[in-house]
């Protein structure tokens, strides 16, 4: 063999062997895997942990008293929660609208015992647009929808309420949580901070019931001696949030979209105007749009028959005071009155309903019904004018301080 074959060969050989790991390559290998296991295995822990207090209520997980039975930062997560409540349970009947119909509608009320699960998809400010995607996203858990009741709202139709932040497209008409919402309400900073503020809770008070159940939460622990600061908060509320109205044709739009969905769909669909007090009725004509208001029924109307709570009835005109029972702030009406609407609404156990709440209103008698509403709002006027003067207070301290709000007195 020649000497140059045998450097060839020589060559050859050295460069085909495998080179072992040097002492600092294992040093960064294992330094690797400790900082691996070291951040992988606190955020695993913290992830199960949070997974298993389920502060927002998304995951399902069991609740223990003492431990998780109270979840405070729930009720400002409806729009997840309400969600995957839907991929669940799967309701044949649902109740859709704004909180009003959150803290008012009772979906164990009684003319739907002998039905399958009910649900109340009310969400807190919510808009029509949103509501349509949530009916979407139930027909799509439960093609055999039976019957939905919309609670239909005037500030929900107003073009400067776009949908919020929590609101999400991706977590609707799907058959599970998504990737999302997972690791945002199971692995974030913010979902233990919510974690460790549930166990408190609970903790501190476990006598206490959790508040929602089927997506229903009533103003609970009402303190009588706040009632009249509530009604001037909520109305200084419904300044800053609506003084600026422009009632939307998308959200109309919108609205025509639930009931022709409905239609399609062979669900039975009651459509209400709610309940508020009197004095709400009393904030829209201070920011100058009832004429608008009256114009939201007109159109309604035009779309599919409706069943109108609002104005001045024996209901919505109780007065403000330490004793109210029918209302809990000037915009949410307590769960006695949802009941009588539903009653009204399904024809279910009318005698127990005040003669004059509800008046099923359609193109035909449209005009004759807001002509009375006016007549009716001047009579209480007349006996009540401290309440209209409350209005009209908070309206010119708004006006003067946009940006203030009312500190408890």
């Amino acid at each position: 063999m020649s000497t140059s074959r045998q450097l060839k060969s020589g060559s050859s050989k050295v460069w085909s062997e495998p080179r072992k790991p040097t002492s600092w390559v294992k040093k960064y290998r294992r330094f690797n895997v400790s900082f691996l296991i070291t951040a992988f295995v606190p955020l695993l822990s913290a992830g199960l942990f949070n997974i298993a207090i389920d502060p927002y209520g998304v995951f399902n997980s069991p609740k223990l008293v003492g431990l998780n039975q109270l979840k405070p930062k729930k009720d400002n997560n409806d729009r997840v929660y309400k969600a995957t409540d839907i991929i669940k349970l799967k309701p044949v009947t649902v109740l859709l609208g704004s909180s009003r119909a959150k803290q008012g509608l009772d979906p164990k009320y009684s003319a739907l015992a002998n039905s399958q699960t009910a649900y109340n998809i009310g969400l807190n400010g919510v808009n029509i647009y949103e509501e349509l995607r949530y009916l979407q996203h139930a027909i799509a858990n439960q093609p055999n929808l039976k019957l939905v009741i919309v609670g239909a709202d005037f500030f929900s139709f107003n073009s400067h309420l776009a949908n919020p932040p929590v609101f999400s497209e991706s977590r609707l008409e799907k058959q599970h949580i998504t990737l999302q919402d997972a690791v945002k309400f199971g692995f974030s900073i913010d979902a233990l901070s919510a974690s460790v503020e549930t166990v408190t809770a609970s903790n501190k008070t476990p006598n206490q019931k959790s508040s929602d159940y089927l997506g229903f939460s009533p103003y609970s622990d009402v303190n009588k001696a706040e009632n009249e600061w509530r009604f001037k908060v909520g109305i200084n509320d419904y300044f800053q949030n609506h003084d600026n109205y422009d009632l939307s044709n998308q959200y109309l739009d919108d609205f025509k979209k639930i009931v022709d969905l409905c239609q399609q769909n062979n669900i039975k669909l009651k459509i209400f105007i709610s309940p508020s007090h009197a004095t709400q009725w009393e904030a829209i004509r201070a920011t100058g749009h009832w004429q608008t208001f009256e114009e939201w029924k007109r159109q309604l109307v035009k779309i599919a028959p409706v069943w109108d709570f609002s104005g001045y009835n024996s209901v919505t005109t109780e007065p403000i005071g330490y004793d109210i029972e029918n209302y809990t702030d000037n915009s949410h009406y307590t769960s006695k009155v949802g009941t009588w609407v539903l009653n009204r609404l399904l024809s279910y156990q009318t005698e127990q309903v005040p003669k004059d709440f509800g008046v099923l209103i359609t193109p035909n008698n449209i005009e004759a019904h807001l002509a009375k509403i006016r007549v009716n709002r001047d009579l209480w006027a007349r006996k009540y004018p401290d309440e209209v003067q409350l209005v009209q207070d908070i309206k010119q301290e708004y006006d003067a301080n946009p940006l203030s709000g009312l500190n408890k007195q």
